[in-house]
Formats: C-alpha cells, sequence, structure tokens
C-alpha cells in the first residue's frame, strides 16, 4: 500500500503539473483571442466611419457634377442662341459698335462732371 500511495502521489503531482502547463495554454490563447476580438472590432468600426465619410463624399461630387452638367447645357443653349446671325449682329452692334454695309456709325460722349477734391497736407502746410 505504500508503494501505491506512493506512485498515487508522483501521478498526482504529473496531473497538476500538467494542469498548470495547460492552464498556462488556455490562458494564454485566451489572451490572444482577446487581442484578435479587439482589433476585430477596432477594424469593423474603422470600416464603418470609412464607409459613412466615403458616401458623404460621393454624394458631395453627385451634386457638383449634376451641377456641372446643367450649366453645360445652359452654355450650349447659350452658344446656340448666340451663333445666330441677329444676335451676333446685335452684339457687334451694341457692344462692340461696329455698323454693318453701308452704314455710318455716329457715337457722341457726353461729358461726365468732374469731381475735384481738395487734398491737404498738413505736415507741409505753413502758416506765414
Amino acid at each position: 500500500m505504500g508503494e501505491e500511495l506512493a506512485n498515487n502521489q508522483e501521478e498526482i503531482k504529473i496531473n497538476v503539473k500538467s494542469n498548470n502547463k495547460s492552464g498556462f495554454y488556455y490562458s494564454f490563447l485566451t489572451l490572444v483571442l482577446l487581442f484578435c476580438l479587439i482589433q476585430i472590432g477596432f477594424g469593423a468600426i474603422l470600416n464603418i466611419s470609412k464607409t459613412i465619410s466615403y458616401r458623404a463624399k460621393i454624394s458631395t461630387l453627385t451634386k457638383i457634377r449634376d451641377s456641372a452638367e446643367h450649366r453645360n447645357q445652359d452654355l450650349k443653349q447659350d452658344i446656340k442662341l448666340f451663333s445666330a446671325t441677329s444676335s451676333l449682329e446685335g452684339i457687334a452692334r451694341n457692344n462692340l459698335k461696329m455698323a454693318g454695309e453701308d452704314e455710318v456709325l455716329v457715337i457722341i460722349n457726353q461729358p461726365q462732371p468732374e469731381v475735384k477734391k481738395k487734398k491737404k497736407n498738413k505736415l507741409f502746410s505753413r502758416k506765414k
């Protein structure tokens, strides 16, 4: 019985040592798993925030593109209107002061009243 008791004690010591080793491994694996979960959480949060900011940028750029396309359509319409002969002639007559064939252009300039301002320089004025 003494030998059996000694063998049982040795087996218990071996089991305790293996339990300590496996407990350490489980603790280490638990820490690694927690670290991985934290990394996944931060990655998910960053991806969601980037997705939100990119969608905001996309909507802003879409609005700018739509306004630019609308302005381009307006400019194309203006080009069509200005390319007509009558509108070009009107621009030439009114803005550029041009005359057509067999026409005489008389420009009358009206004098503008002159406004005189007196400048007083107090530093250099001397009283005599």
